[in-house]
């Protein structure tokens, strides 16, 4: 199992009918990993023959999240390509060409079983607890009459015709090689009776048309995989290496994650879709990083990457087939190391929309000097309005309740309002070196704790219970704004009292 040092071409191909969602944008970025740490090509193809599920806006919502997780593609339906088109829908010919050389060559033939049939057979052998596979009605009608039954109209599909005795052996990069007996393997449909190729004759002729070299998909491909394995060596093709990536669990390690999973994730702040992500205050480069360990790691301890780190150190070898649990939680504490490695100009462009969407105009300055003090506590960028809103309103109004100490009464928190209200009116600034030494001599003049006395400072001037530090606050928020604030709460104090 090794990478090969020449340049890899691989391709990420969804399918129109849905939105990009964390299986996929793994399966995408290791795609990326590999061709740039090659320094091959990394495709995008569009996989639309589904024409029945066909989803209007998946195409574009697709690139849209590989694009803001960093992965742009070298060839594609945008960008072009030597091996165009990059769409399915636009290479049906294409497909029943090659349908028809499996014709000419024994490997595959026309069937004109009705879907009333099928669903009899099906039903039969349900009862039976057979295998639920085609029964070959049609893989012997002689050339002459399927040709004079398709020249009179007769509706038909195209069937690989799969062997039916010995075993196929295929090699998976992870797995190493696995052994199917062929009576399993089913005559299974390559083109309907549309004429849509389905996706084991189009993926593999693309595939091959496209000179990928190493394949990335998920592991609920492995069943297919003899099939595809066959169609290769019936065209006389060189296969590309397969990779069948693990598959994600829901974060219970209980049962494969899907789809319907989201509605249940939604109520918690979560999805499994990357477009939300975005929405939830996360960055890019920490889904990069957290998709990338499920599945893969570089050592026993290294857990901080970025994408170039990742382009870096990334190689096949080090992938785990093992089935891997969805862990929010990890997600969170990688965007938290992100956030802390961006600088305060880079922190402030993402910021400062968290922000603007709640009415608020927003001074560079200002905003400048917020960051270093919520840079440690963000989680999310949804987390900054909830540390430092305060800075932007023009009035504090808390709940009076909160603005009594711990062990006081509202008189006795009222009288530690004024006190402080008075001390600090007679201090030149708010800067920490000059309005907290004279706070902590009143501290411990009135005989209380510095929590006491800061808790209502706190919930005074910043109208929360938590808050980065307070006297940095201050002198953010200024002397004037401060003073109006204490004011303020010690009316809600005596309204208690």
């Amino acid at each position: 199992m090794t990478d090969q040092i020449k340049a890899a071409r691989v391709r990420y191909a969804p399918s129109p009918t849905g939105y990009l969602h964390l299986g996929g944008a793994r399966t995408a970025l290791f795609n990326y990993l590999l061709a740039h740490k090659t320094g091959g090509q990394f495709i995008l193809r569009i996989e639309d023959t589904d024409r029945r599920r066909f989803v209007e806006d998946a195409e574009a919502e697709q690139m849209s999240g590989l694009r803001w997780l960093g992965l742009q593609w070298d060839e594609g339906p945008d960008v072009g390509g030597p091996y165009g088109p990059y769409r399915q829908s636009e290479r049906k010919e294409i497909y029943l060409e090659h349908a028809q050389k499996l014709i000419e060559s024994g490997d595959a033939f026309y069937c004109f079983c009705t879907p009333e049939r099928l669903a009899q057979v099906r039903q039969e052998r349900q009862k039976r607890k057979e295998p639920l596979h085609y029964d070959g009605t049609c893989r012997n009608i002689p050339r002459e009459e399927a040709e004079r039954r398709i020249a009179n109209g007769e509706p038909y599909v195209i069937r690989f015709k799969s062997p039916k005795e010995g075993s196929t052996t295929v090699y998976d990069e992870l797995r190493g090689e696995i052994t199917i007996n062929n009576e399993i393997i089913d005559d299974s449909v390559l083109v309907k009776s549309d004429g849509w190729a389905l996706y084991h004759l189009a993926a593999m002729v693309d595939d091959h048309l496209m000179k990928i070299t190493h394949v990335f998909r998920g592991s609920e491909w492995l069943p297919t995989f003899p099939l595809h394995t066959l169609l290769y060596r019936a065209f006389g093709w060189e296969m590309p290496k397969f990779v069948h990536l693990s598959v994600f669990l829901k974060p219970s390690g209980k049962g494969k994650m899907s789809k319907r999973d989201v509605a249940e994730l939604g109520g918690d702040g979560y999805s499994i879709f990357v477009r939300d992500f975005e929405g939830f205050g996360y960055l890019p480069q920490a889904l990069d990083n957290w998709i990338a360990l499920m599945g893969w790691s570089y050592d026993d301890h290294t857990e901080f990457f970025t994408l170039e780190d990742l382009v870096e150190k990334f190689s096949i070898e080090k992938l785990n087939p093992s089935p891997a649990a969805i862990n929010f939680s990890k997600l969170d504490h990688f965007n938290g190391l992100h956030i802390r490695s961006l600088s305060t100009e880079e922190l402030k462009k993402w910021v400062r929309p968290q922000f603007e969407k709640l009415g608020y105009s927003v001074d560079d300055t200002l905003l400048t000097k917020i960051i270093p003090l919520i840079r440690e506590r963000m989680v999310t960028f949804d987390d900054a309005p909830r540390f430092a809103e305060f800075f932007f309103k023009d009035e504090i109004t808390p709940p009076a309740e909160e603005l009594v100490a711990k062990k006081t009464t509202a008189a006795e928190s009222a009288e530690i309002a004024r006190q402080s209200l008075a001390v600090l009116s007679q201090v030149e600034s708010m800067a920490p070196e000059t309005a907290e030494p004279p706070m902590r001599d009143l501290v411990e003049k009135l005989g209380y704790k510095p929590g006491q006395v800061f808790g209502i400072i706190r919930v005074a001037v910043t109208g929360q219970t938590v808050s980065p530090p307070l006297f940095e606050c201050m002198e953010i928020i200024g002397k004037e704004k401060v003073l109006s604030r204490l004011r303020n709460a010690v009316l809600l104090l005596e309204e208690l009292i």
